[in-house]
């Protein structure tokens, strides 16, 4: 079966250390995982009135298909107890797969690259630090340009 290497985003603003060190142990069961970025700090958007969140960015290496993949990012966040009430709410865990590859790939449930990552700071940031000359695949820039876009 052939590896992929994929660029997660991951991020937590409940009990964020304990959340984010249990989520990478259980993504270590799926692959390996080749590169963590630092964690940044960052205010939540969209609902304000909520503790700041941890983002980080992870380089790591599958056999999964990007199906498979999600449904066990999703079994990892159901671990974790994630229970978002109410969109931009508050989360134990949130774990979004940005880059797969090169794959472009589009179906309800699941777009990769993911659509609003280069839209987003706290995704950008720390994807830079461990992925900084990554082309993105459609927009045909490497992160560390779409970061300096941004700001």
């Amino acid at each position: 079966m052939k590896s992929n290497i994929v660029y997660l985003a991951i991020g937590s603003n409940i009990d964020p250390d304990k959340n984010i060190k249990l989520a990478l142990k259980e993504l270590a069961k799926l692959g390996e995982i080749i590169k963590v970025s630092n964690f940044i700090k960052t205010k939540p958007e969209g609902f304000l009135n909520q503790d700041d969140f941890l983002n980080g960015a992870v380089k790591f290496k599958t056999t999964l298909t990007p199906k498979n993949l999600l449904k066990e990012l999703k079994n990892i966040e159901h671990l974790l107890k994630r229970n978002t009430p109410f969109r931009n709410g508050p989360r134990t865990i949130d774990l979004d797969i940005i880059f797969y590859g090169n794959l472009v790939f589009k179906t309800p449930a699941l777009i990769i690259p993911h659509p609003r990552a280069d839209k987003r700071f706290f995704v950008l940031r720390p994807l830079s630090e461990i992925a900084a000359y990554k082309r993105h695949p459609v927009l045909k820039k490497q992160v560390r340009t779409l970061l300096k876009e941004l700001k």
